[in-house]
């Protein structure tokens, strides 16, 4: 504040017939214009940059990364009074079909303590309606980075679909023997060609119990942050038209720009090479744990008729592993 010589603020009001509350809002309003106007700048640039994606915790979280620590209620009120905020998710409708007679398996995802990627993919299908068709879309995911590693896109729900998507997983990522693959217990996932391809790169089965969609959370996460930020936001021609934005969504954006929540707000490939460069200093930090309960579990009860309880790969890979299960 300049100087004020020998007045007190309460005689400077009286000169100027103000009152002193009326002088503080005065300076409350007037010096920070500049920082909001910037703020508000700022926040404009992040939303046009994600199309409309980012929520204000994503904004905010953005915000931190480019040196300005704003207050996330601070974000969602501009947010709001620039109607900036994101579109919101609409219902989700289940794609699984479960009620056939192929053999399911015992549920390992919830037993596992992560800390690396390719030890457990998680897999899931989701319906996208077209003007005049509905086309269907099966996914994987690394569920220690949420990267999505494979996809598929076509007309047809089959187990085609989802064998396509788990061979160009595969071939990206080429995995050690003894990842851990996780699905519902839909046909598709339990068909002889998809348990082939499973078992041909000696990965290890596992469904969710039944009627149980949250042991699949994370790729549930993915397919509602998918038809919210890109699926309602816009409207397709045709197959082709959808394919080319889900590509550009899911291989350029979602891996390599949009900030996770789960990932301390970082986006997945930042979040492995990360953890990958901590591994290289660390190398038992990549060491796959399960709870050796989960392998006595009878294969009926809670666990559903017909439950199958894999059977290991005898690599040594998981032969290492199966010494350090006796110590947890």
């Amino acid at each position: 504040m300049p100087l004020q010589g020998s007045l007190s603020i309460e005689r400077m009001c009286q000169l100027a017939g103000t009152s002193r509350a009326g002088f503080y809002r005065f300076l409350q309003n007037h010096v920070p214009r500049e920082e909001d106007m910037e703020v508000r700048s700022v926040i404009q640039q992040i939303v046009l940059e994600h199309r409309r994606r980012y929520g204000y915790r994503r904004v905010t979280a953005e915000l931190k990364r480019r040196g300005m620590p704003v207050n996330h209620k601070r974000v969602a009120r501009i947010m709001r009074e620039d109607n900036l905020l994101a579109a919101q998710p609409r219902q989700f409708v289940t794609t699984t079909d479960s009620k056939h007679g192929l053999e399911i398996y015992l549920n390992l995802a919830r037993r596992m303590k992560l800390t690396g990627v390719d030890q457990l993919w998680v897999a899931d299908i989701t319906y996208i309606r077209l003007l005049a068709e509905f086309v269907y879309l099966a996914v994987i995911l690394d569920s220690f980075s949420r990267k999505v590693v494979g996809w598929k896109l076509d007309r047809t729900l089959n187990s085609r679909l989802t064998t396509e998507a788990l061979q160009q997983a595969i071939e990206a990522r080429q995995p050690l023997p003894g990842l851990v693959h996780h699905s519902d217990r839909g046909i598709q996932y339990a068909s002889a060609e998809y348990v082939a391809l499973l078992k041909k790169h000696e990965m290890i089965s596992s469904m969710s119990r039944p009627a149980n969609p949250y042991d699949n959370a994370s790729c549930e996460s993915f397919i509602k942050t998918l038809k919210r930020e890109e699926i309602y936001a816009n409207d397709y021609e045709d197959l082709e038209h959808l394919h080319d934005h889900i590509e550009e969504f899911i291989e350029r954006y979602y891996n390599q720009i949009r900030l996770h929540s789960a990932l301390g707000y970082r986006p997945p490939e930042e979040f492995e090479e990360q953890s990958r460069q901590a591994s290289e200093t660390n190398p038992l930090a990549s060491t796959m744990v399960f709870f050796q309960e989960s392998m006595r579990i009878s294969s009926t009860g809670l666990m559903g008729e017909g439950t199958q309880t894999p059977s290991l790969p005898q690599t040594p890979f998981l032969l290492g592993e199966s010494r350090a299960l006796k110590h947890v």
